[in-house]
């Protein structure tokens, strides 16, 4: 199957790059420490009540976790993330155009003040959920 760079757009709307499903997959194999705590610890087994998905593809672009019924994208944030201010603003421009909501956290806090980096995402989820009812 010959892999190409168009965006195709899946049953949610959302379009995505076919050529990014390797780099996808290496990716949820080497998740950060950062991401690896956020998804034990908060949303793995639908611990908050829906299904997030790890490195999910979202036109050309590869974010943390998604979760399609709230259209929530949740990034941990690492160092290399403090020289990208431009490329990310850009990027979260691109994916709210999607609908999306994107949410951002640094990686150094999840590993080291947690709790407060839950409560701040519980917070997060419960105003996108009353965003979404109205």
């Amino acid at each position: 199957m010959k892999k190409h760079n168009t965006l195709i757009t899946n049953f949610r709307e959302i379009p995505y790059n076919p050529i990014l499903k390797d780099r996808a997959k290496e990716m949820r194999n080497n998740s950060t420490k950062g991401e690896i705590k956020f998804w034990c610890e908060l949303l793995r087994n639908k611990q908050t009540g829906y299904q997030f998905y790890r490195q999910k593809i979202m036109g050309y672009y590869i974010v943390d976790f998604y979760c399609a019924k709230l259209k929530l994208v949740v990034e941990i944030d690492g160092i290399s993330h403090l020289k990208k201010k431009e490329y990310d603003e850009h990027r979260n421009a691109i994916l709210e155009s999607f609908g999306l909501k994107v949410v951002h956290f640094d990686a150094q806090d999840v590993q080291n003040n947690f709790c407060i980096v839950e409560k701040n995402f519980k917070e997060q989820l419960s105003k996108r959920i009353n965003e979404l009812s109205k």
